[in-house]
């Protein structure tokens, strides 16, 4: 499986678990302390959580941690797989010396913009916004690579936005069709994508010519074949190709799956067997849309025909879905947004469907890039990942009037990591109309993880369109959000989605506990909920091969947080 594999074991995977398992058997200490989150003895005398216990899943998944049938291997996401540190590029500019003044009163977007295009232009590095207030009357664009817009601190650096995206750039229509704004799930007044990219999406809809916004852009035809690949099995990180001539270590490629008439692809997708099987697709325009499935990854090695990725395969690669390798519009890489807070201007939340776009940091057709210590405040969309992958976001906290995404994931987003997050309790009651989601993830996306976060409001949203093999671990949330997603956009889950020590504060089930609701995915380590509110049910017939384990326990569940005991048995 490659150099950076070697280590992954059993052993090594059930190392940790083990040990606190035999803590709690022999009475002794576990060595896993229980997180801040966690149910714990409370002032009024609540119980204390229960003892550490390894579920029968996670000794299975330490056999086969590559091809496990409900749990996917999530132990590279992120930016440079998981990175613990961030690069600290040296300070190359001072927006203070573009003409930003923190008075919060002088329009501070064309300094800040001109600080960051100086960067660019001295082949990346970081660009200073000192504390203060600066007042932005425009977006704030990072579009080129190995640049960082760093703050003093969330705490102590804001950025005052007094417009929204409709205002800056012009109403957002929906590709298909209806009055819809698409400014409800795309954009952000902190916009990380490729400059030119970033030019061709504000030229189509300026046009209103509605974009595809993902990697081979608007039209979805701006890529060229580098080579076929041969036949190959998820977890696999080595590929066979016919022509490894255009290729190279560290080049970032995708790899394109196209379906075929019988939907076997989708149908994989949803784990296969007979659900998947008997599921009518064609139907399903919208998600059909979202096909082929491109998945961006850099390669680490290349021998004659043999090339090496930096990921294991997150799919079979089987002949009837035309595997390739291709190019796709230029990515941005390296670039990060640091130590500040996005506030916009508080006005009302817009009705469904309607959002102007006060929206916070968004990344698109970015890969290796990050948000380090970000709070945006007032918002409709928080945190935004658009056809981005391997992205890392982390201490981010999504606060103010209320949010319709807090976080959204799609348009094909795979293996990024949002840890250490927070939605906090809106402050003002929600007008009538709105919608609150929370943690989302839909169009196709995969292999992303949610992990160590705390959720005041909100809900664990799979907005159909069929996200698979997705994780959320070691979070506590307060589930009053809604799900969404149009009918025609397919079904809530894909294969492999893995919940893991999740704490229900509010004993709401609605799309917590999945084991009757998401194929061949598991359960693990959930205290007891009830099916109340928004009640769904399963889109595939027949037995869904999932797994329910824990359940009725709190923070019990070892390894505590599935993403970190991954990570850890490859470091």
């Amino acid at each position: 499986m490659g150099d950076r594999y070697a280590g992954i074991t059993r052993r090594s995977l059930l190392g940790g678990a083990t040990a606190v398992a035999a803590a709690a058997v022999t009475g002794g200490t576990a060595t896993a302390a229980p997180s801040d989150a966690a149910a714990g003895p409370a002032p009024g005398g609540a119980p204390a959580p229960a003892r550490g216990q390894v579920p029968a899943i996670w000794r299975e998944f330490a056999r086969t941690p590559f091809t496990h049938p409900q749990i996917p291997y999530v132990g590279r996401a992120g930016q440079r797989a998981g990175a613990a540190r961030f690069p600290r590029r040296p300070v190359v500019a001072d927006v203070r010396d573009h003409g930003a003044v923190a008075d919060g009163t002088t329009d501070c977007a064309p300094a800040i913009n001109r600080a960051i295009a100086a960067a660019g232009r001295a082949g990346g590095g970081t660009v200073l916004i000192p504390p203060g207030t600066y007042r932005i009357d425009g977006l704030i664009r990072i579009g080129y690579d190995d640049v960082v817009l760093r703050g003093a601190g969330s705490g102590r650096t804001t950025l005052y936005a007094t417009r929204n995206l409709t205002e800056l750039i012009g109403p957002y229509g929906s590709r298909y069709g209806g009055d819809k704004s698409s400014w409800s799930w795309a954009g952000g007044l902190i916009w990380l994508a490729p400059q030119a990219r970033w030019e061709s999406l504000v030229a189509a809809v300026r046009a209103r010519a509605w974009p595809f916004e993902g990697w081979t852009g608007n039209a979805r035809d701006e890529w060229e074949t580098l080579t076929t690949v041969a036949p190959a099995t998820r977890g696999s990180r080595t590929v066979t190709v016919a022509d490894a001539s255009g290729l190279k270590p560290g080049r970032l490629v995708l790899l394109r799956l196209a379906d075929d008439a019988g939907h076997t692809l989708l149908r994989h997708m949803a784990g296969d067997g007979p659900g998947p099987a008997a599921y009518t697709w064609d139907d399903k325009t919208k998600l059909t849309s979202y096909v082929p499935y491109e998945w961006p990854v850099r390669i680490a090695r290349v021998r004659g025909r043999k090339v090496t990725l930096e990921r294991p395969l997150p799919l079979d690669v089987r002949p009837e879905w035309d595997p390739r390798l291709t190019t796709h519009v230029p990515a941005l890489t390296g670039s990060g947004v640091e130590g500040l807070t996005l506030e916009a201007v508080e006005t009302p939340q817009s009705p469904h469907l309607l959002d102007k776009g006060y929206n916070g940091v968004t990344f698109q057709c970015a890969y290796d890039c990050w948000a380090d210590d970000v709070v945006v405040r007032h918002v409709d969309n928080g945190f935004g990942l658009v056809a981005a992958s391997a992205c890392t976001l982390r201490r981010t906290r999504v606060a103010g009037r209320g949010a319709h995404h807090p976080y959204f994931c799609r348009e094909g987003s795979h293996d990024n990591l949002i840890e250490d997050f927070t939605i906090e309790r809106r402050t003002v009651p929600a007008p009538a109309g709105t919608q609150l989601h929370g943690i989302n993830v839909e169009g196709l996306s995969s292999y992303n993880v949610w992990s160590r976060g705390r959720m005041e409001m909100g809900t664990f949203d799979s907005h159909r369109g069929l996200p698979f093999a997705n994780v959320r671990t070691d979070i506590t949330v307060e589930n009053n959000g809604r799900h969404g997603g149009d009918a025609s956009a397919g079904p809530l889950f894909g294969a492999r989605f893995t919940h893991w020590n999740i704490r229900v504060t509010n004993g709401r089930a609605g799309l917590m506990k999945i084991d009757g609701l998401a194929p061949s995915s598991a359960t693990v380590g959930l205290n007891d909920v009830t099916e109340f509110d928004q009640t769904d049910v399963p889109d595939f017939t027949g037995d869904l091969h999932s797994r329910l384990e824990l359940y009725g326990t709190t923070d019990a569940v070892r390894p505590r947080n599935l993403y970190e005991a991954q990570r850890d048995a490859v470091r």
